[in-house]
């Protein structure tokens, strides 16, 4: 598999989230998510990608975790600055994201 930059992975060889910093056919040079400590290479075999939940259990950003509408909302905010697009955005996120949605289900 070819993994792009910028994408969330999984070290399967100690089950650390990472992100993609740049990726060769045998190679792939990953770093934390948070951005601190020491960037590693992994084989590509050796990754796979993060799940929807792996990737929002690290807390990031509600458009990072693989939710289509939280993407194409976060595009909307980014275009408008704020406002409107904002609140949508963070209502989407507390609505179908947070941790009390997960209790009603959603």
């Amino acid at each position: 598999m070819t993994y792009r930059s910028g994408s969330y992975v999984v070290d399967v060889r100690d089950g650390r989230l990472a992100q993609v910093a740049e990726a060769a056919d045998d190679l792939v040079h990953v770093r934390s998510p948070s951005g601190g400590g020491e960037p590693w290479t992994v084989p590509p075999d050796a990754l796979r990608l993060a799940t929807r939940e792996e990737r929002q259990a690290a807390g990031l950003r509600p458009y990072e975790t693989g939710c289509d509408e939280c993407a194409a909302l976060e595009a909307v905010r980014r275009v408008a600055g704020s406002g409107d697009a904002t609140a949508a955005a963070y209502t989407h996120w507390i609505v179908a994201h947070s941790a009390s949605a997960t209790r009603r289900g959603n």
